[in-house]
């Protein structure tokens, strides 16, 4: 698979199959990650790997959150900026509402949010999840990084036939990930990734993006 095609069917999936990912792979998929962009080559990730029967409590715990109501953990910082306007807000209605239709969770459904918090916490059936800390003292050149070194993560993923879906409700019980995880008080939980092969018999969905020509100029060409 080259590069090109890795882009174009990179997306969020969110029905994964219960086949295990191979540490082998996944260990591959890292090793190599390591080479994305890092600006100072400061490299301010810190990942933690959890599958098998830590991944499985950690579901059931955060899932018992969610189907409760817990409203989260205090939020360490804003998953969208205050007063997204046009076209932002636009973008982000119209791929929620395609995201969850097919999901078969209805837009004016009352329980909406507590369905949406348990299909994330229990990560869509992903047999892993990645989950990305940065050290509290890194800035927003780190968290860019960190996000290029995500991106390269998800792409060498496609190459090896795996998908991913990237997670930032996470943050949302980011102290039972942390206590999952042995984290400590100096990092943040950016978002989890989870891992896996795609469901069979699933509708698959992508959504849109904007043309080419709403988002970059062309300056002296």
């Amino acid at each position: 698979m080259d590069v090109y095609e890795a882009v174009d069917t990179r997306r969020a999936v969110r029905a994964f199959s219960d086949e295990p990912v191979p540490k082998e792979v996944l260990e591959r998929v890292l090793t190599a990650a390591a080479r994305a962009p890092s600006s100072g080559n400061l490299q301010p990730w810190h990942l933690y790997v959890v599958t098998g029967e830590p991944l499985a409590e950690l579901k059931r715990t955060a899932t018992a959150r969610a189907l409760v109501g817990d409203p989260g953990d205090e939020r360490e910082y804003p998953m969208y900026p205050d007063g997204l306007a046009s076209p932002y807000l636009d973008r982000f209605a119209a791929a929620a509402a395609q995201r969850y239709e097919s999901l078969g969770i209805e837009r004016d459904d009352p329980d909406r949010p507590r369905k949406i918090a348990t299909l994330n916490s229990e990560a869509f059936g992903a047999p892993a999840v990645l989950f990305c800390y940065l050290d509290r003292t890194m800035g927003p050149g780190q968290w860019a990084d960190a996000g290029m070194y995500l991106q390269t993560v998800m792409l060498l993923l496609r190459a090896e036939g795996l998908h991913s879906c990237p997670q930032v409700m996470w943050t949302v019980y980011r102290e039972t990930v942390s206590r999952a995880v042995g984290a400590d008080d100096g990092l943040v939980l950016f978002c989890g990734v989870s891992v896996g092969f795609e469901k069979e018999g699933v509708p698959q969905l992508r959504t849109g993006r904007a043309d080419m020509t709403e988002t970059v100029s062309f300056i002296g060409v």
